[in-house]
Protein backbone atom coordinates (compact mmCIF):
# COMPACT_ATOMS: atom_id res chain seq x y z
CA UNK A 1 0.00 0.00 0.00
CA UNK A 2 1.44 3.39 -1.01
CA UNK A 3 1.58 6.13 1.61
CA UNK A 4 1.09 9.89 1.36
CA UNK A 5 3.59 11.48 3.75
CA UNK A 6 2.36 15.03 4.41
CA UNK A 7 5.26 15.75 6.73
CA UNK A 8 7.75 14.99 3.96
CA UNK A 9 5.96 15.97 0.76
CA UNK A 10 4.97 19.56 1.61
CA UNK A 11 7.58 22.26 1.09
CA UNK A 12 7.88 24.74 3.95
CA UNK A 13 5.32 24.86 6.78
CA UNK A 14 2.38 22.51 6.44
CA UNK A 15 -0.86 24.53 6.44
CA UNK A 16 -3.86 22.70 7.87
CA UNK A 17 -7.49 23.82 7.89
CA UNK A 18 -9.78 21.96 10.33
CA UNK A 19 -13.53 22.48 10.01
CA UNK A 20 -16.13 21.25 12.48
CA UNK A 21 -19.82 21.99 12.81
CA UNK A 22 -19.80 21.47 16.57
CA UNK A 23 -17.29 21.79 19.37
CA UNK A 24 -16.02 18.22 19.47
CA UNK A 25 -16.36 17.18 15.82
CA UNK A 26 -12.78 17.85 14.73
CA UNK A 27 -11.26 16.08 17.71
CA UNK A 28 -13.47 12.98 17.40
CA UNK A 29 -13.07 12.78 13.64
CA UNK A 30 -9.35 13.45 13.25
CA UNK A 31 -7.86 14.15 16.68
CA UNK A 32 -5.30 11.36 16.43
CA UNK A 33 -4.19 12.54 13.01
CA UNK A 34 -3.84 16.09 14.33
CA UNK A 35 -1.70 14.89 17.22
CA UNK A 36 0.60 13.04 14.82
CA UNK A 37 0.86 16.03 12.47
CA UNK A 38 1.75 18.32 15.38
CA UNK A 39 4.48 15.89 16.41
CA UNK A 40 5.83 15.24 12.90
CA UNK A 41 5.53 18.85 11.64
CA UNK A 42 6.41 21.22 14.50
CA UNK A 43 6.37 24.14 12.03
CA UNK A 44 2.84 23.36 10.85
CA UNK A 45 0.22 26.11 10.95
CA UNK A 46 -3.34 25.17 11.94
CA UNK A 47 -6.49 27.16 11.24
CA UNK A 48 -9.23 25.62 13.40
CA UNK A 49 -12.87 26.63 12.88
CA UNK A 50 -15.89 25.53 14.94
CA UNK A 51 -19.15 26.77 13.46
CA UNK A 52 -21.62 26.33 16.33
CA UNK A 53 -21.14 26.72 20.08
CA UNK A 54 -22.85 28.33 23.05
CA UNK A 55 -20.60 29.95 25.67
CA UNK A 56 -19.99 26.69 27.58
CA UNK A 57 -19.25 24.72 24.43
CA UNK A 58 -16.98 27.49 23.17
CA UNK A 59 -14.91 27.25 26.34
CA UNK A 60 -14.67 23.51 25.83
CA UNK A 61 -13.73 23.92 22.17
CA UNK A 62 -10.90 26.34 22.94
CA UNK A 63 -9.64 24.19 25.80
CA UNK A 64 -9.63 21.11 23.58
CA UNK A 65 -7.91 22.86 20.68
CA UNK A 66 -5.19 23.94 23.08
CA UNK A 67 -4.68 20.35 24.20
CA UNK A 68 -4.55 18.89 20.70
CA UNK A 69 -2.52 21.66 19.06
CA UNK A 70 -0.19 22.32 22.03
CA UNK A 71 1.49 25.61 22.81
CA UNK A 72 4.47 25.25 20.47
CA UNK A 73 2.27 24.85 17.40
CA UNK A 74 1.20 27.96 15.48
CA UNK A 75 -2.58 28.04 15.31
CA UNK A 76 -5.68 30.18 15.15
CA UNK A 77 -8.93 28.99 16.71
CA UNK A 78 -12.20 30.54 15.53
CA UNK A 79 -15.56 29.71 17.12
CA UNK A 80 -18.73 30.90 15.39
CA UNK A 81 -22.30 31.06 16.70
CA UNK A 82 -24.39 29.62 13.87
CA UNK A 83 -27.50 27.91 15.22
CA UNK A 84 -26.99 24.22 16.00
CA UNK A 85 -29.18 21.98 13.85
CA UNK A 86 -30.24 24.77 11.51
CA UNK A 87 -27.26 25.10 9.16
CA UNK A 88 -29.22 24.46 5.92
CA UNK A 89 -31.63 27.24 6.87
CA UNK A 90 -28.87 29.78 7.46
CA UNK A 91 -26.74 28.44 4.63
CA UNK A 92 -26.26 31.80 2.95
CA UNK A 93 -24.58 33.22 6.06
CA UNK A 94 -22.35 30.18 6.42
CA UNK A 95 -21.39 30.33 2.75
CA UNK A 96 -20.44 33.99 3.19
CA UNK A 97 -18.09 32.96 5.97
CA UNK A 98 -16.56 30.32 3.70
CA UNK A 99 -15.83 33.09 1.22
CA UNK A 100 -13.97 34.91 3.98
CA UNK A 101 -12.03 31.74 4.77
CA UNK A 102 -11.12 31.28 1.11
CA UNK A 103 -9.28 34.59 1.07
CA UNK A 104 -7.76 34.19 4.55
CA UNK A 105 -6.35 30.64 4.34
CA UNK A 106 -4.46 28.70 1.68
CA UNK A 107 -4.25 25.21 3.21
CA UNK A 108 -2.26 22.21 2.05
CA UNK A 109 -4.84 19.87 3.56
CA UNK A 110 -8.40 20.37 4.79
CA UNK A 111 -10.21 18.17 7.30
CA UNK A 112 -13.99 18.40 7.07
CA UNK A 113 -17.11 16.30 7.56
CA UNK A 114 -18.00 13.25 5.49
CA UNK A 115 -20.40 14.24 2.71
CA UNK A 116 -22.57 11.16 3.43
CA UNK A 117 -23.10 12.14 7.08
CA UNK A 118 -26.82 12.18 7.93
CA UNK A 119 -26.53 15.19 10.24
CA UNK A 120 -27.67 18.21 8.25
CA UNK A 121 -25.07 20.56 9.75
CA UNK A 122 -22.25 18.16 8.89
CA UNK A 123 -23.42 17.63 5.31
CA UNK A 124 -23.67 21.36 4.62
CA UNK A 125 -20.14 22.04 5.83
CA UNK A 126 -18.81 19.24 3.66
CA UNK A 127 -20.62 20.57 0.59
CA UNK A 128 -19.40 24.11 1.18
CA UNK A 129 -15.84 22.88 1.71
CA UNK A 130 -15.85 21.32 -1.76
CA UNK A 131 -17.62 24.31 -3.30
CA UNK A 132 -15.12 26.76 -1.84
CA UNK A 133 -11.77 24.96 -1.92
CA UNK A 134 -11.64 23.45 -5.37
CA UNK A 135 -7.90 22.86 -5.75
CA UNK A 136 -6.97 21.41 -2.38
CA UNK A 137 -6.46 18.08 -0.67
CA UNK A 138 -9.70 17.48 1.25
CA UNK A 139 -10.04 14.60 3.71
CA UNK A 140 -13.50 13.94 5.11
CA UNK A 141 -13.59 12.50 8.62
CA UNK A 142 -16.26 10.27 10.15
CA UNK A 143 -18.23 10.54 13.39
CA UNK A 144 -19.87 7.64 15.26
CA UNK A 145 -23.45 8.39 16.30
CA UNK A 146 -27.01 7.09 16.53
CA UNK A 147 -27.72 7.56 12.81
CA UNK A 148 -25.55 4.58 11.88
CA UNK A 149 -24.08 6.29 8.83
CA UNK A 150 -20.53 4.96 8.96
CA UNK A 151 -19.42 3.94 5.47
CA UNK A 152 -16.44 2.45 3.68
CA UNK A 153 -13.58 4.97 3.81
CA UNK A 154 -10.65 4.81 1.42
CA UNK A 155 -7.91 6.68 3.29
CA UNK A 156 -6.34 5.73 6.63
CA UNK A 157 -3.89 7.23 9.10
CA UNK A 158 -2.28 4.56 11.32
CA UNK A 159 -2.02 5.54 14.98
CA UNK A 160 0.02 4.14 17.83
CA UNK A 161 -1.40 3.32 21.24
CA UNK A 162 0.00 6.48 22.86
CA UNK A 163 -1.77 8.73 20.39
CA UNK A 164 -5.04 6.81 20.84
CA UNK A 165 -4.74 7.18 24.60
CA UNK A 166 -4.05 10.91 24.37
CA UNK A 167 -6.98 11.44 22.00
CA UNK A 168 -9.47 9.77 24.33
CA UNK A 169 -8.03 11.46 27.41
CA UNK A 170 -8.20 14.91 25.83
CA UNK A 171 -11.78 14.35 24.62
CA UNK A 172 -13.09 13.32 28.01
CA UNK A 173 -11.08 16.01 29.80
CA UNK A 174 -12.21 18.87 27.55
CA UNK A 175 -15.84 18.06 26.82
CA UNK A 176 -17.37 17.61 30.26
CA UNK A 177 -20.81 18.64 29.00
CA UNK A 178 -20.94 15.57 26.74
CA UNK A 179 -19.99 12.87 29.23
CA UNK A 180 -23.62 12.02 29.97
CA UNK A 181 -24.34 11.05 26.36
CA UNK A 182 -24.46 7.31 25.70
CA UNK A 183 -22.15 7.44 22.69
CA UNK A 184 -19.55 9.84 24.12
CA UNK A 185 -17.07 7.45 25.73
CA UNK A 186 -13.49 6.32 25.43
CA UNK A 187 -14.74 2.86 24.44
CA UNK A 188 -16.62 4.30 21.45
CA UNK A 189 -13.68 6.32 20.18
CA UNK A 190 -11.11 3.60 20.74
CA UNK A 191 -13.39 0.93 19.26
CA UNK A 192 -13.76 2.82 15.99
CA UNK A 193 -10.01 3.43 15.78
CA UNK A 194 -9.45 -0.28 16.39
CA UNK A 195 -11.85 -1.27 13.62
CA UNK A 196 -10.23 1.11 11.14
CA UNK A 197 -6.82 -0.12 12.24
CA UNK A 198 -7.81 -3.64 11.21
CA UNK A 199 -8.94 -2.39 7.81
CA UNK A 200 -5.70 -0.48 7.32
CA UNK A 201 -3.44 -3.29 8.57
CA UNK A 202 -2.00 -0.63 10.90
CA UNK A 203 1.17 -1.80 12.71
CA UNK A 204 -0.20 -0.91 16.17
CA UNK A 205 -3.74 -1.95 15.29
CA UNK A 206 -5.32 1.52 15.32
CA UNK A 207 -6.16 4.12 12.68
CA UNK A 208 -8.43 7.01 11.79
CA UNK A 209 -10.26 6.79 8.49
CA UNK A 210 -11.14 9.40 5.90
CA UNK A 211 -12.86 9.76 2.56
CA UNK A 212 -10.54 11.13 -0.12
CA UNK A 213 -12.84 11.72 -3.07
CA UNK A 214 -10.27 13.42 -5.28
CA UNK A 215 -6.49 12.99 -5.35
CA UNK A 216 -3.93 14.05 -7.94
CA UNK A 217 -0.95 11.71 -8.29
CA UNK A 218 2.24 13.20 -9.69
CA UNK A 219 4.84 10.76 -11.09
CA UNK A 220 7.53 13.44 -11.00
CA UNK A 221 10.36 12.80 -8.57
CA UNK A 222 11.42 15.80 -6.52
CA UNK A 223 15.06 15.80 -5.51
CA UNK A 224 15.29 16.65 -1.82
CA UNK A 225 19.08 17.11 -1.89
Amino acid sequence: MLALDLARDVEGSLRVLCLGAHSDDIEIGCGGTILQLVSACPQAVFHWVVFSADPEREREARHSAGLFLQSQCRHQVVVKRFRDGFFPYVGAEIKEYFEVLKHAVSPDVIFTHYRGDRHQDHRLLSELTWNTFRDHLILEYELPKYDGDLGSPNCYVPLDDTVCQLKTEYLTAAFKSQLGKRWFSSDTFRGLMRLRGIEAAAPAGYAEAFYAHKLVVSPNHRDSS
